[in-house]
């Protein structure tokens, strides 16, 4: 989608601190931290939300879930603990119409959050 921020970035036509790519995923630092390790897991195609997924999609969700634990390992955070966050709609506080996993540590986290 050409006018989708997380397109534009995985086009590199937006500038983002990269920190690992993989052929159909690729994840950068979030510009508004909620942690010490705020990392986005953004597919490279168009995916609106979790219902767009069907079968054709399993490379994309295997380099996403690789990409969580290759990141959480270089970070630091696989064995101290982290979270996976997906948010799906405005009420959930989905900010950008693309699928993408907030992976965050370096902290503690509380139950239930928000």
């Amino acid at each position: 989608m050409e006018d989708c921020l997380f397109c534009r970035i995985t086009r590199g036509e937006v500038g983002a601190d990269i920190v690992e790519e993989k052929p159909h995923a690729i994840a950068f630092r979030d510009i508004n931290p909620q942690a010490p390790v705020h990392v986005l897991v953004v597919p490279r195609e168009h995916i609106p939300s979790v219902s767009d997924l069907g079968p054709e999609h399993c490379d994309v969700l295997a380099d996403v879930f690789a990409l969580i634990g290759d990141i959480a390992v270089s970070e630091g955070i696989a064995q101290r603990g982290y979270r996976v966050v997906l948010n799906i709609g405005e009420e959930a506080g989905q900010a950008v119409d693309h699928l993408h996993f907030h992976m965050l540590g370096g902290r503690f986290f509380s139950w239930p959050p928000g």
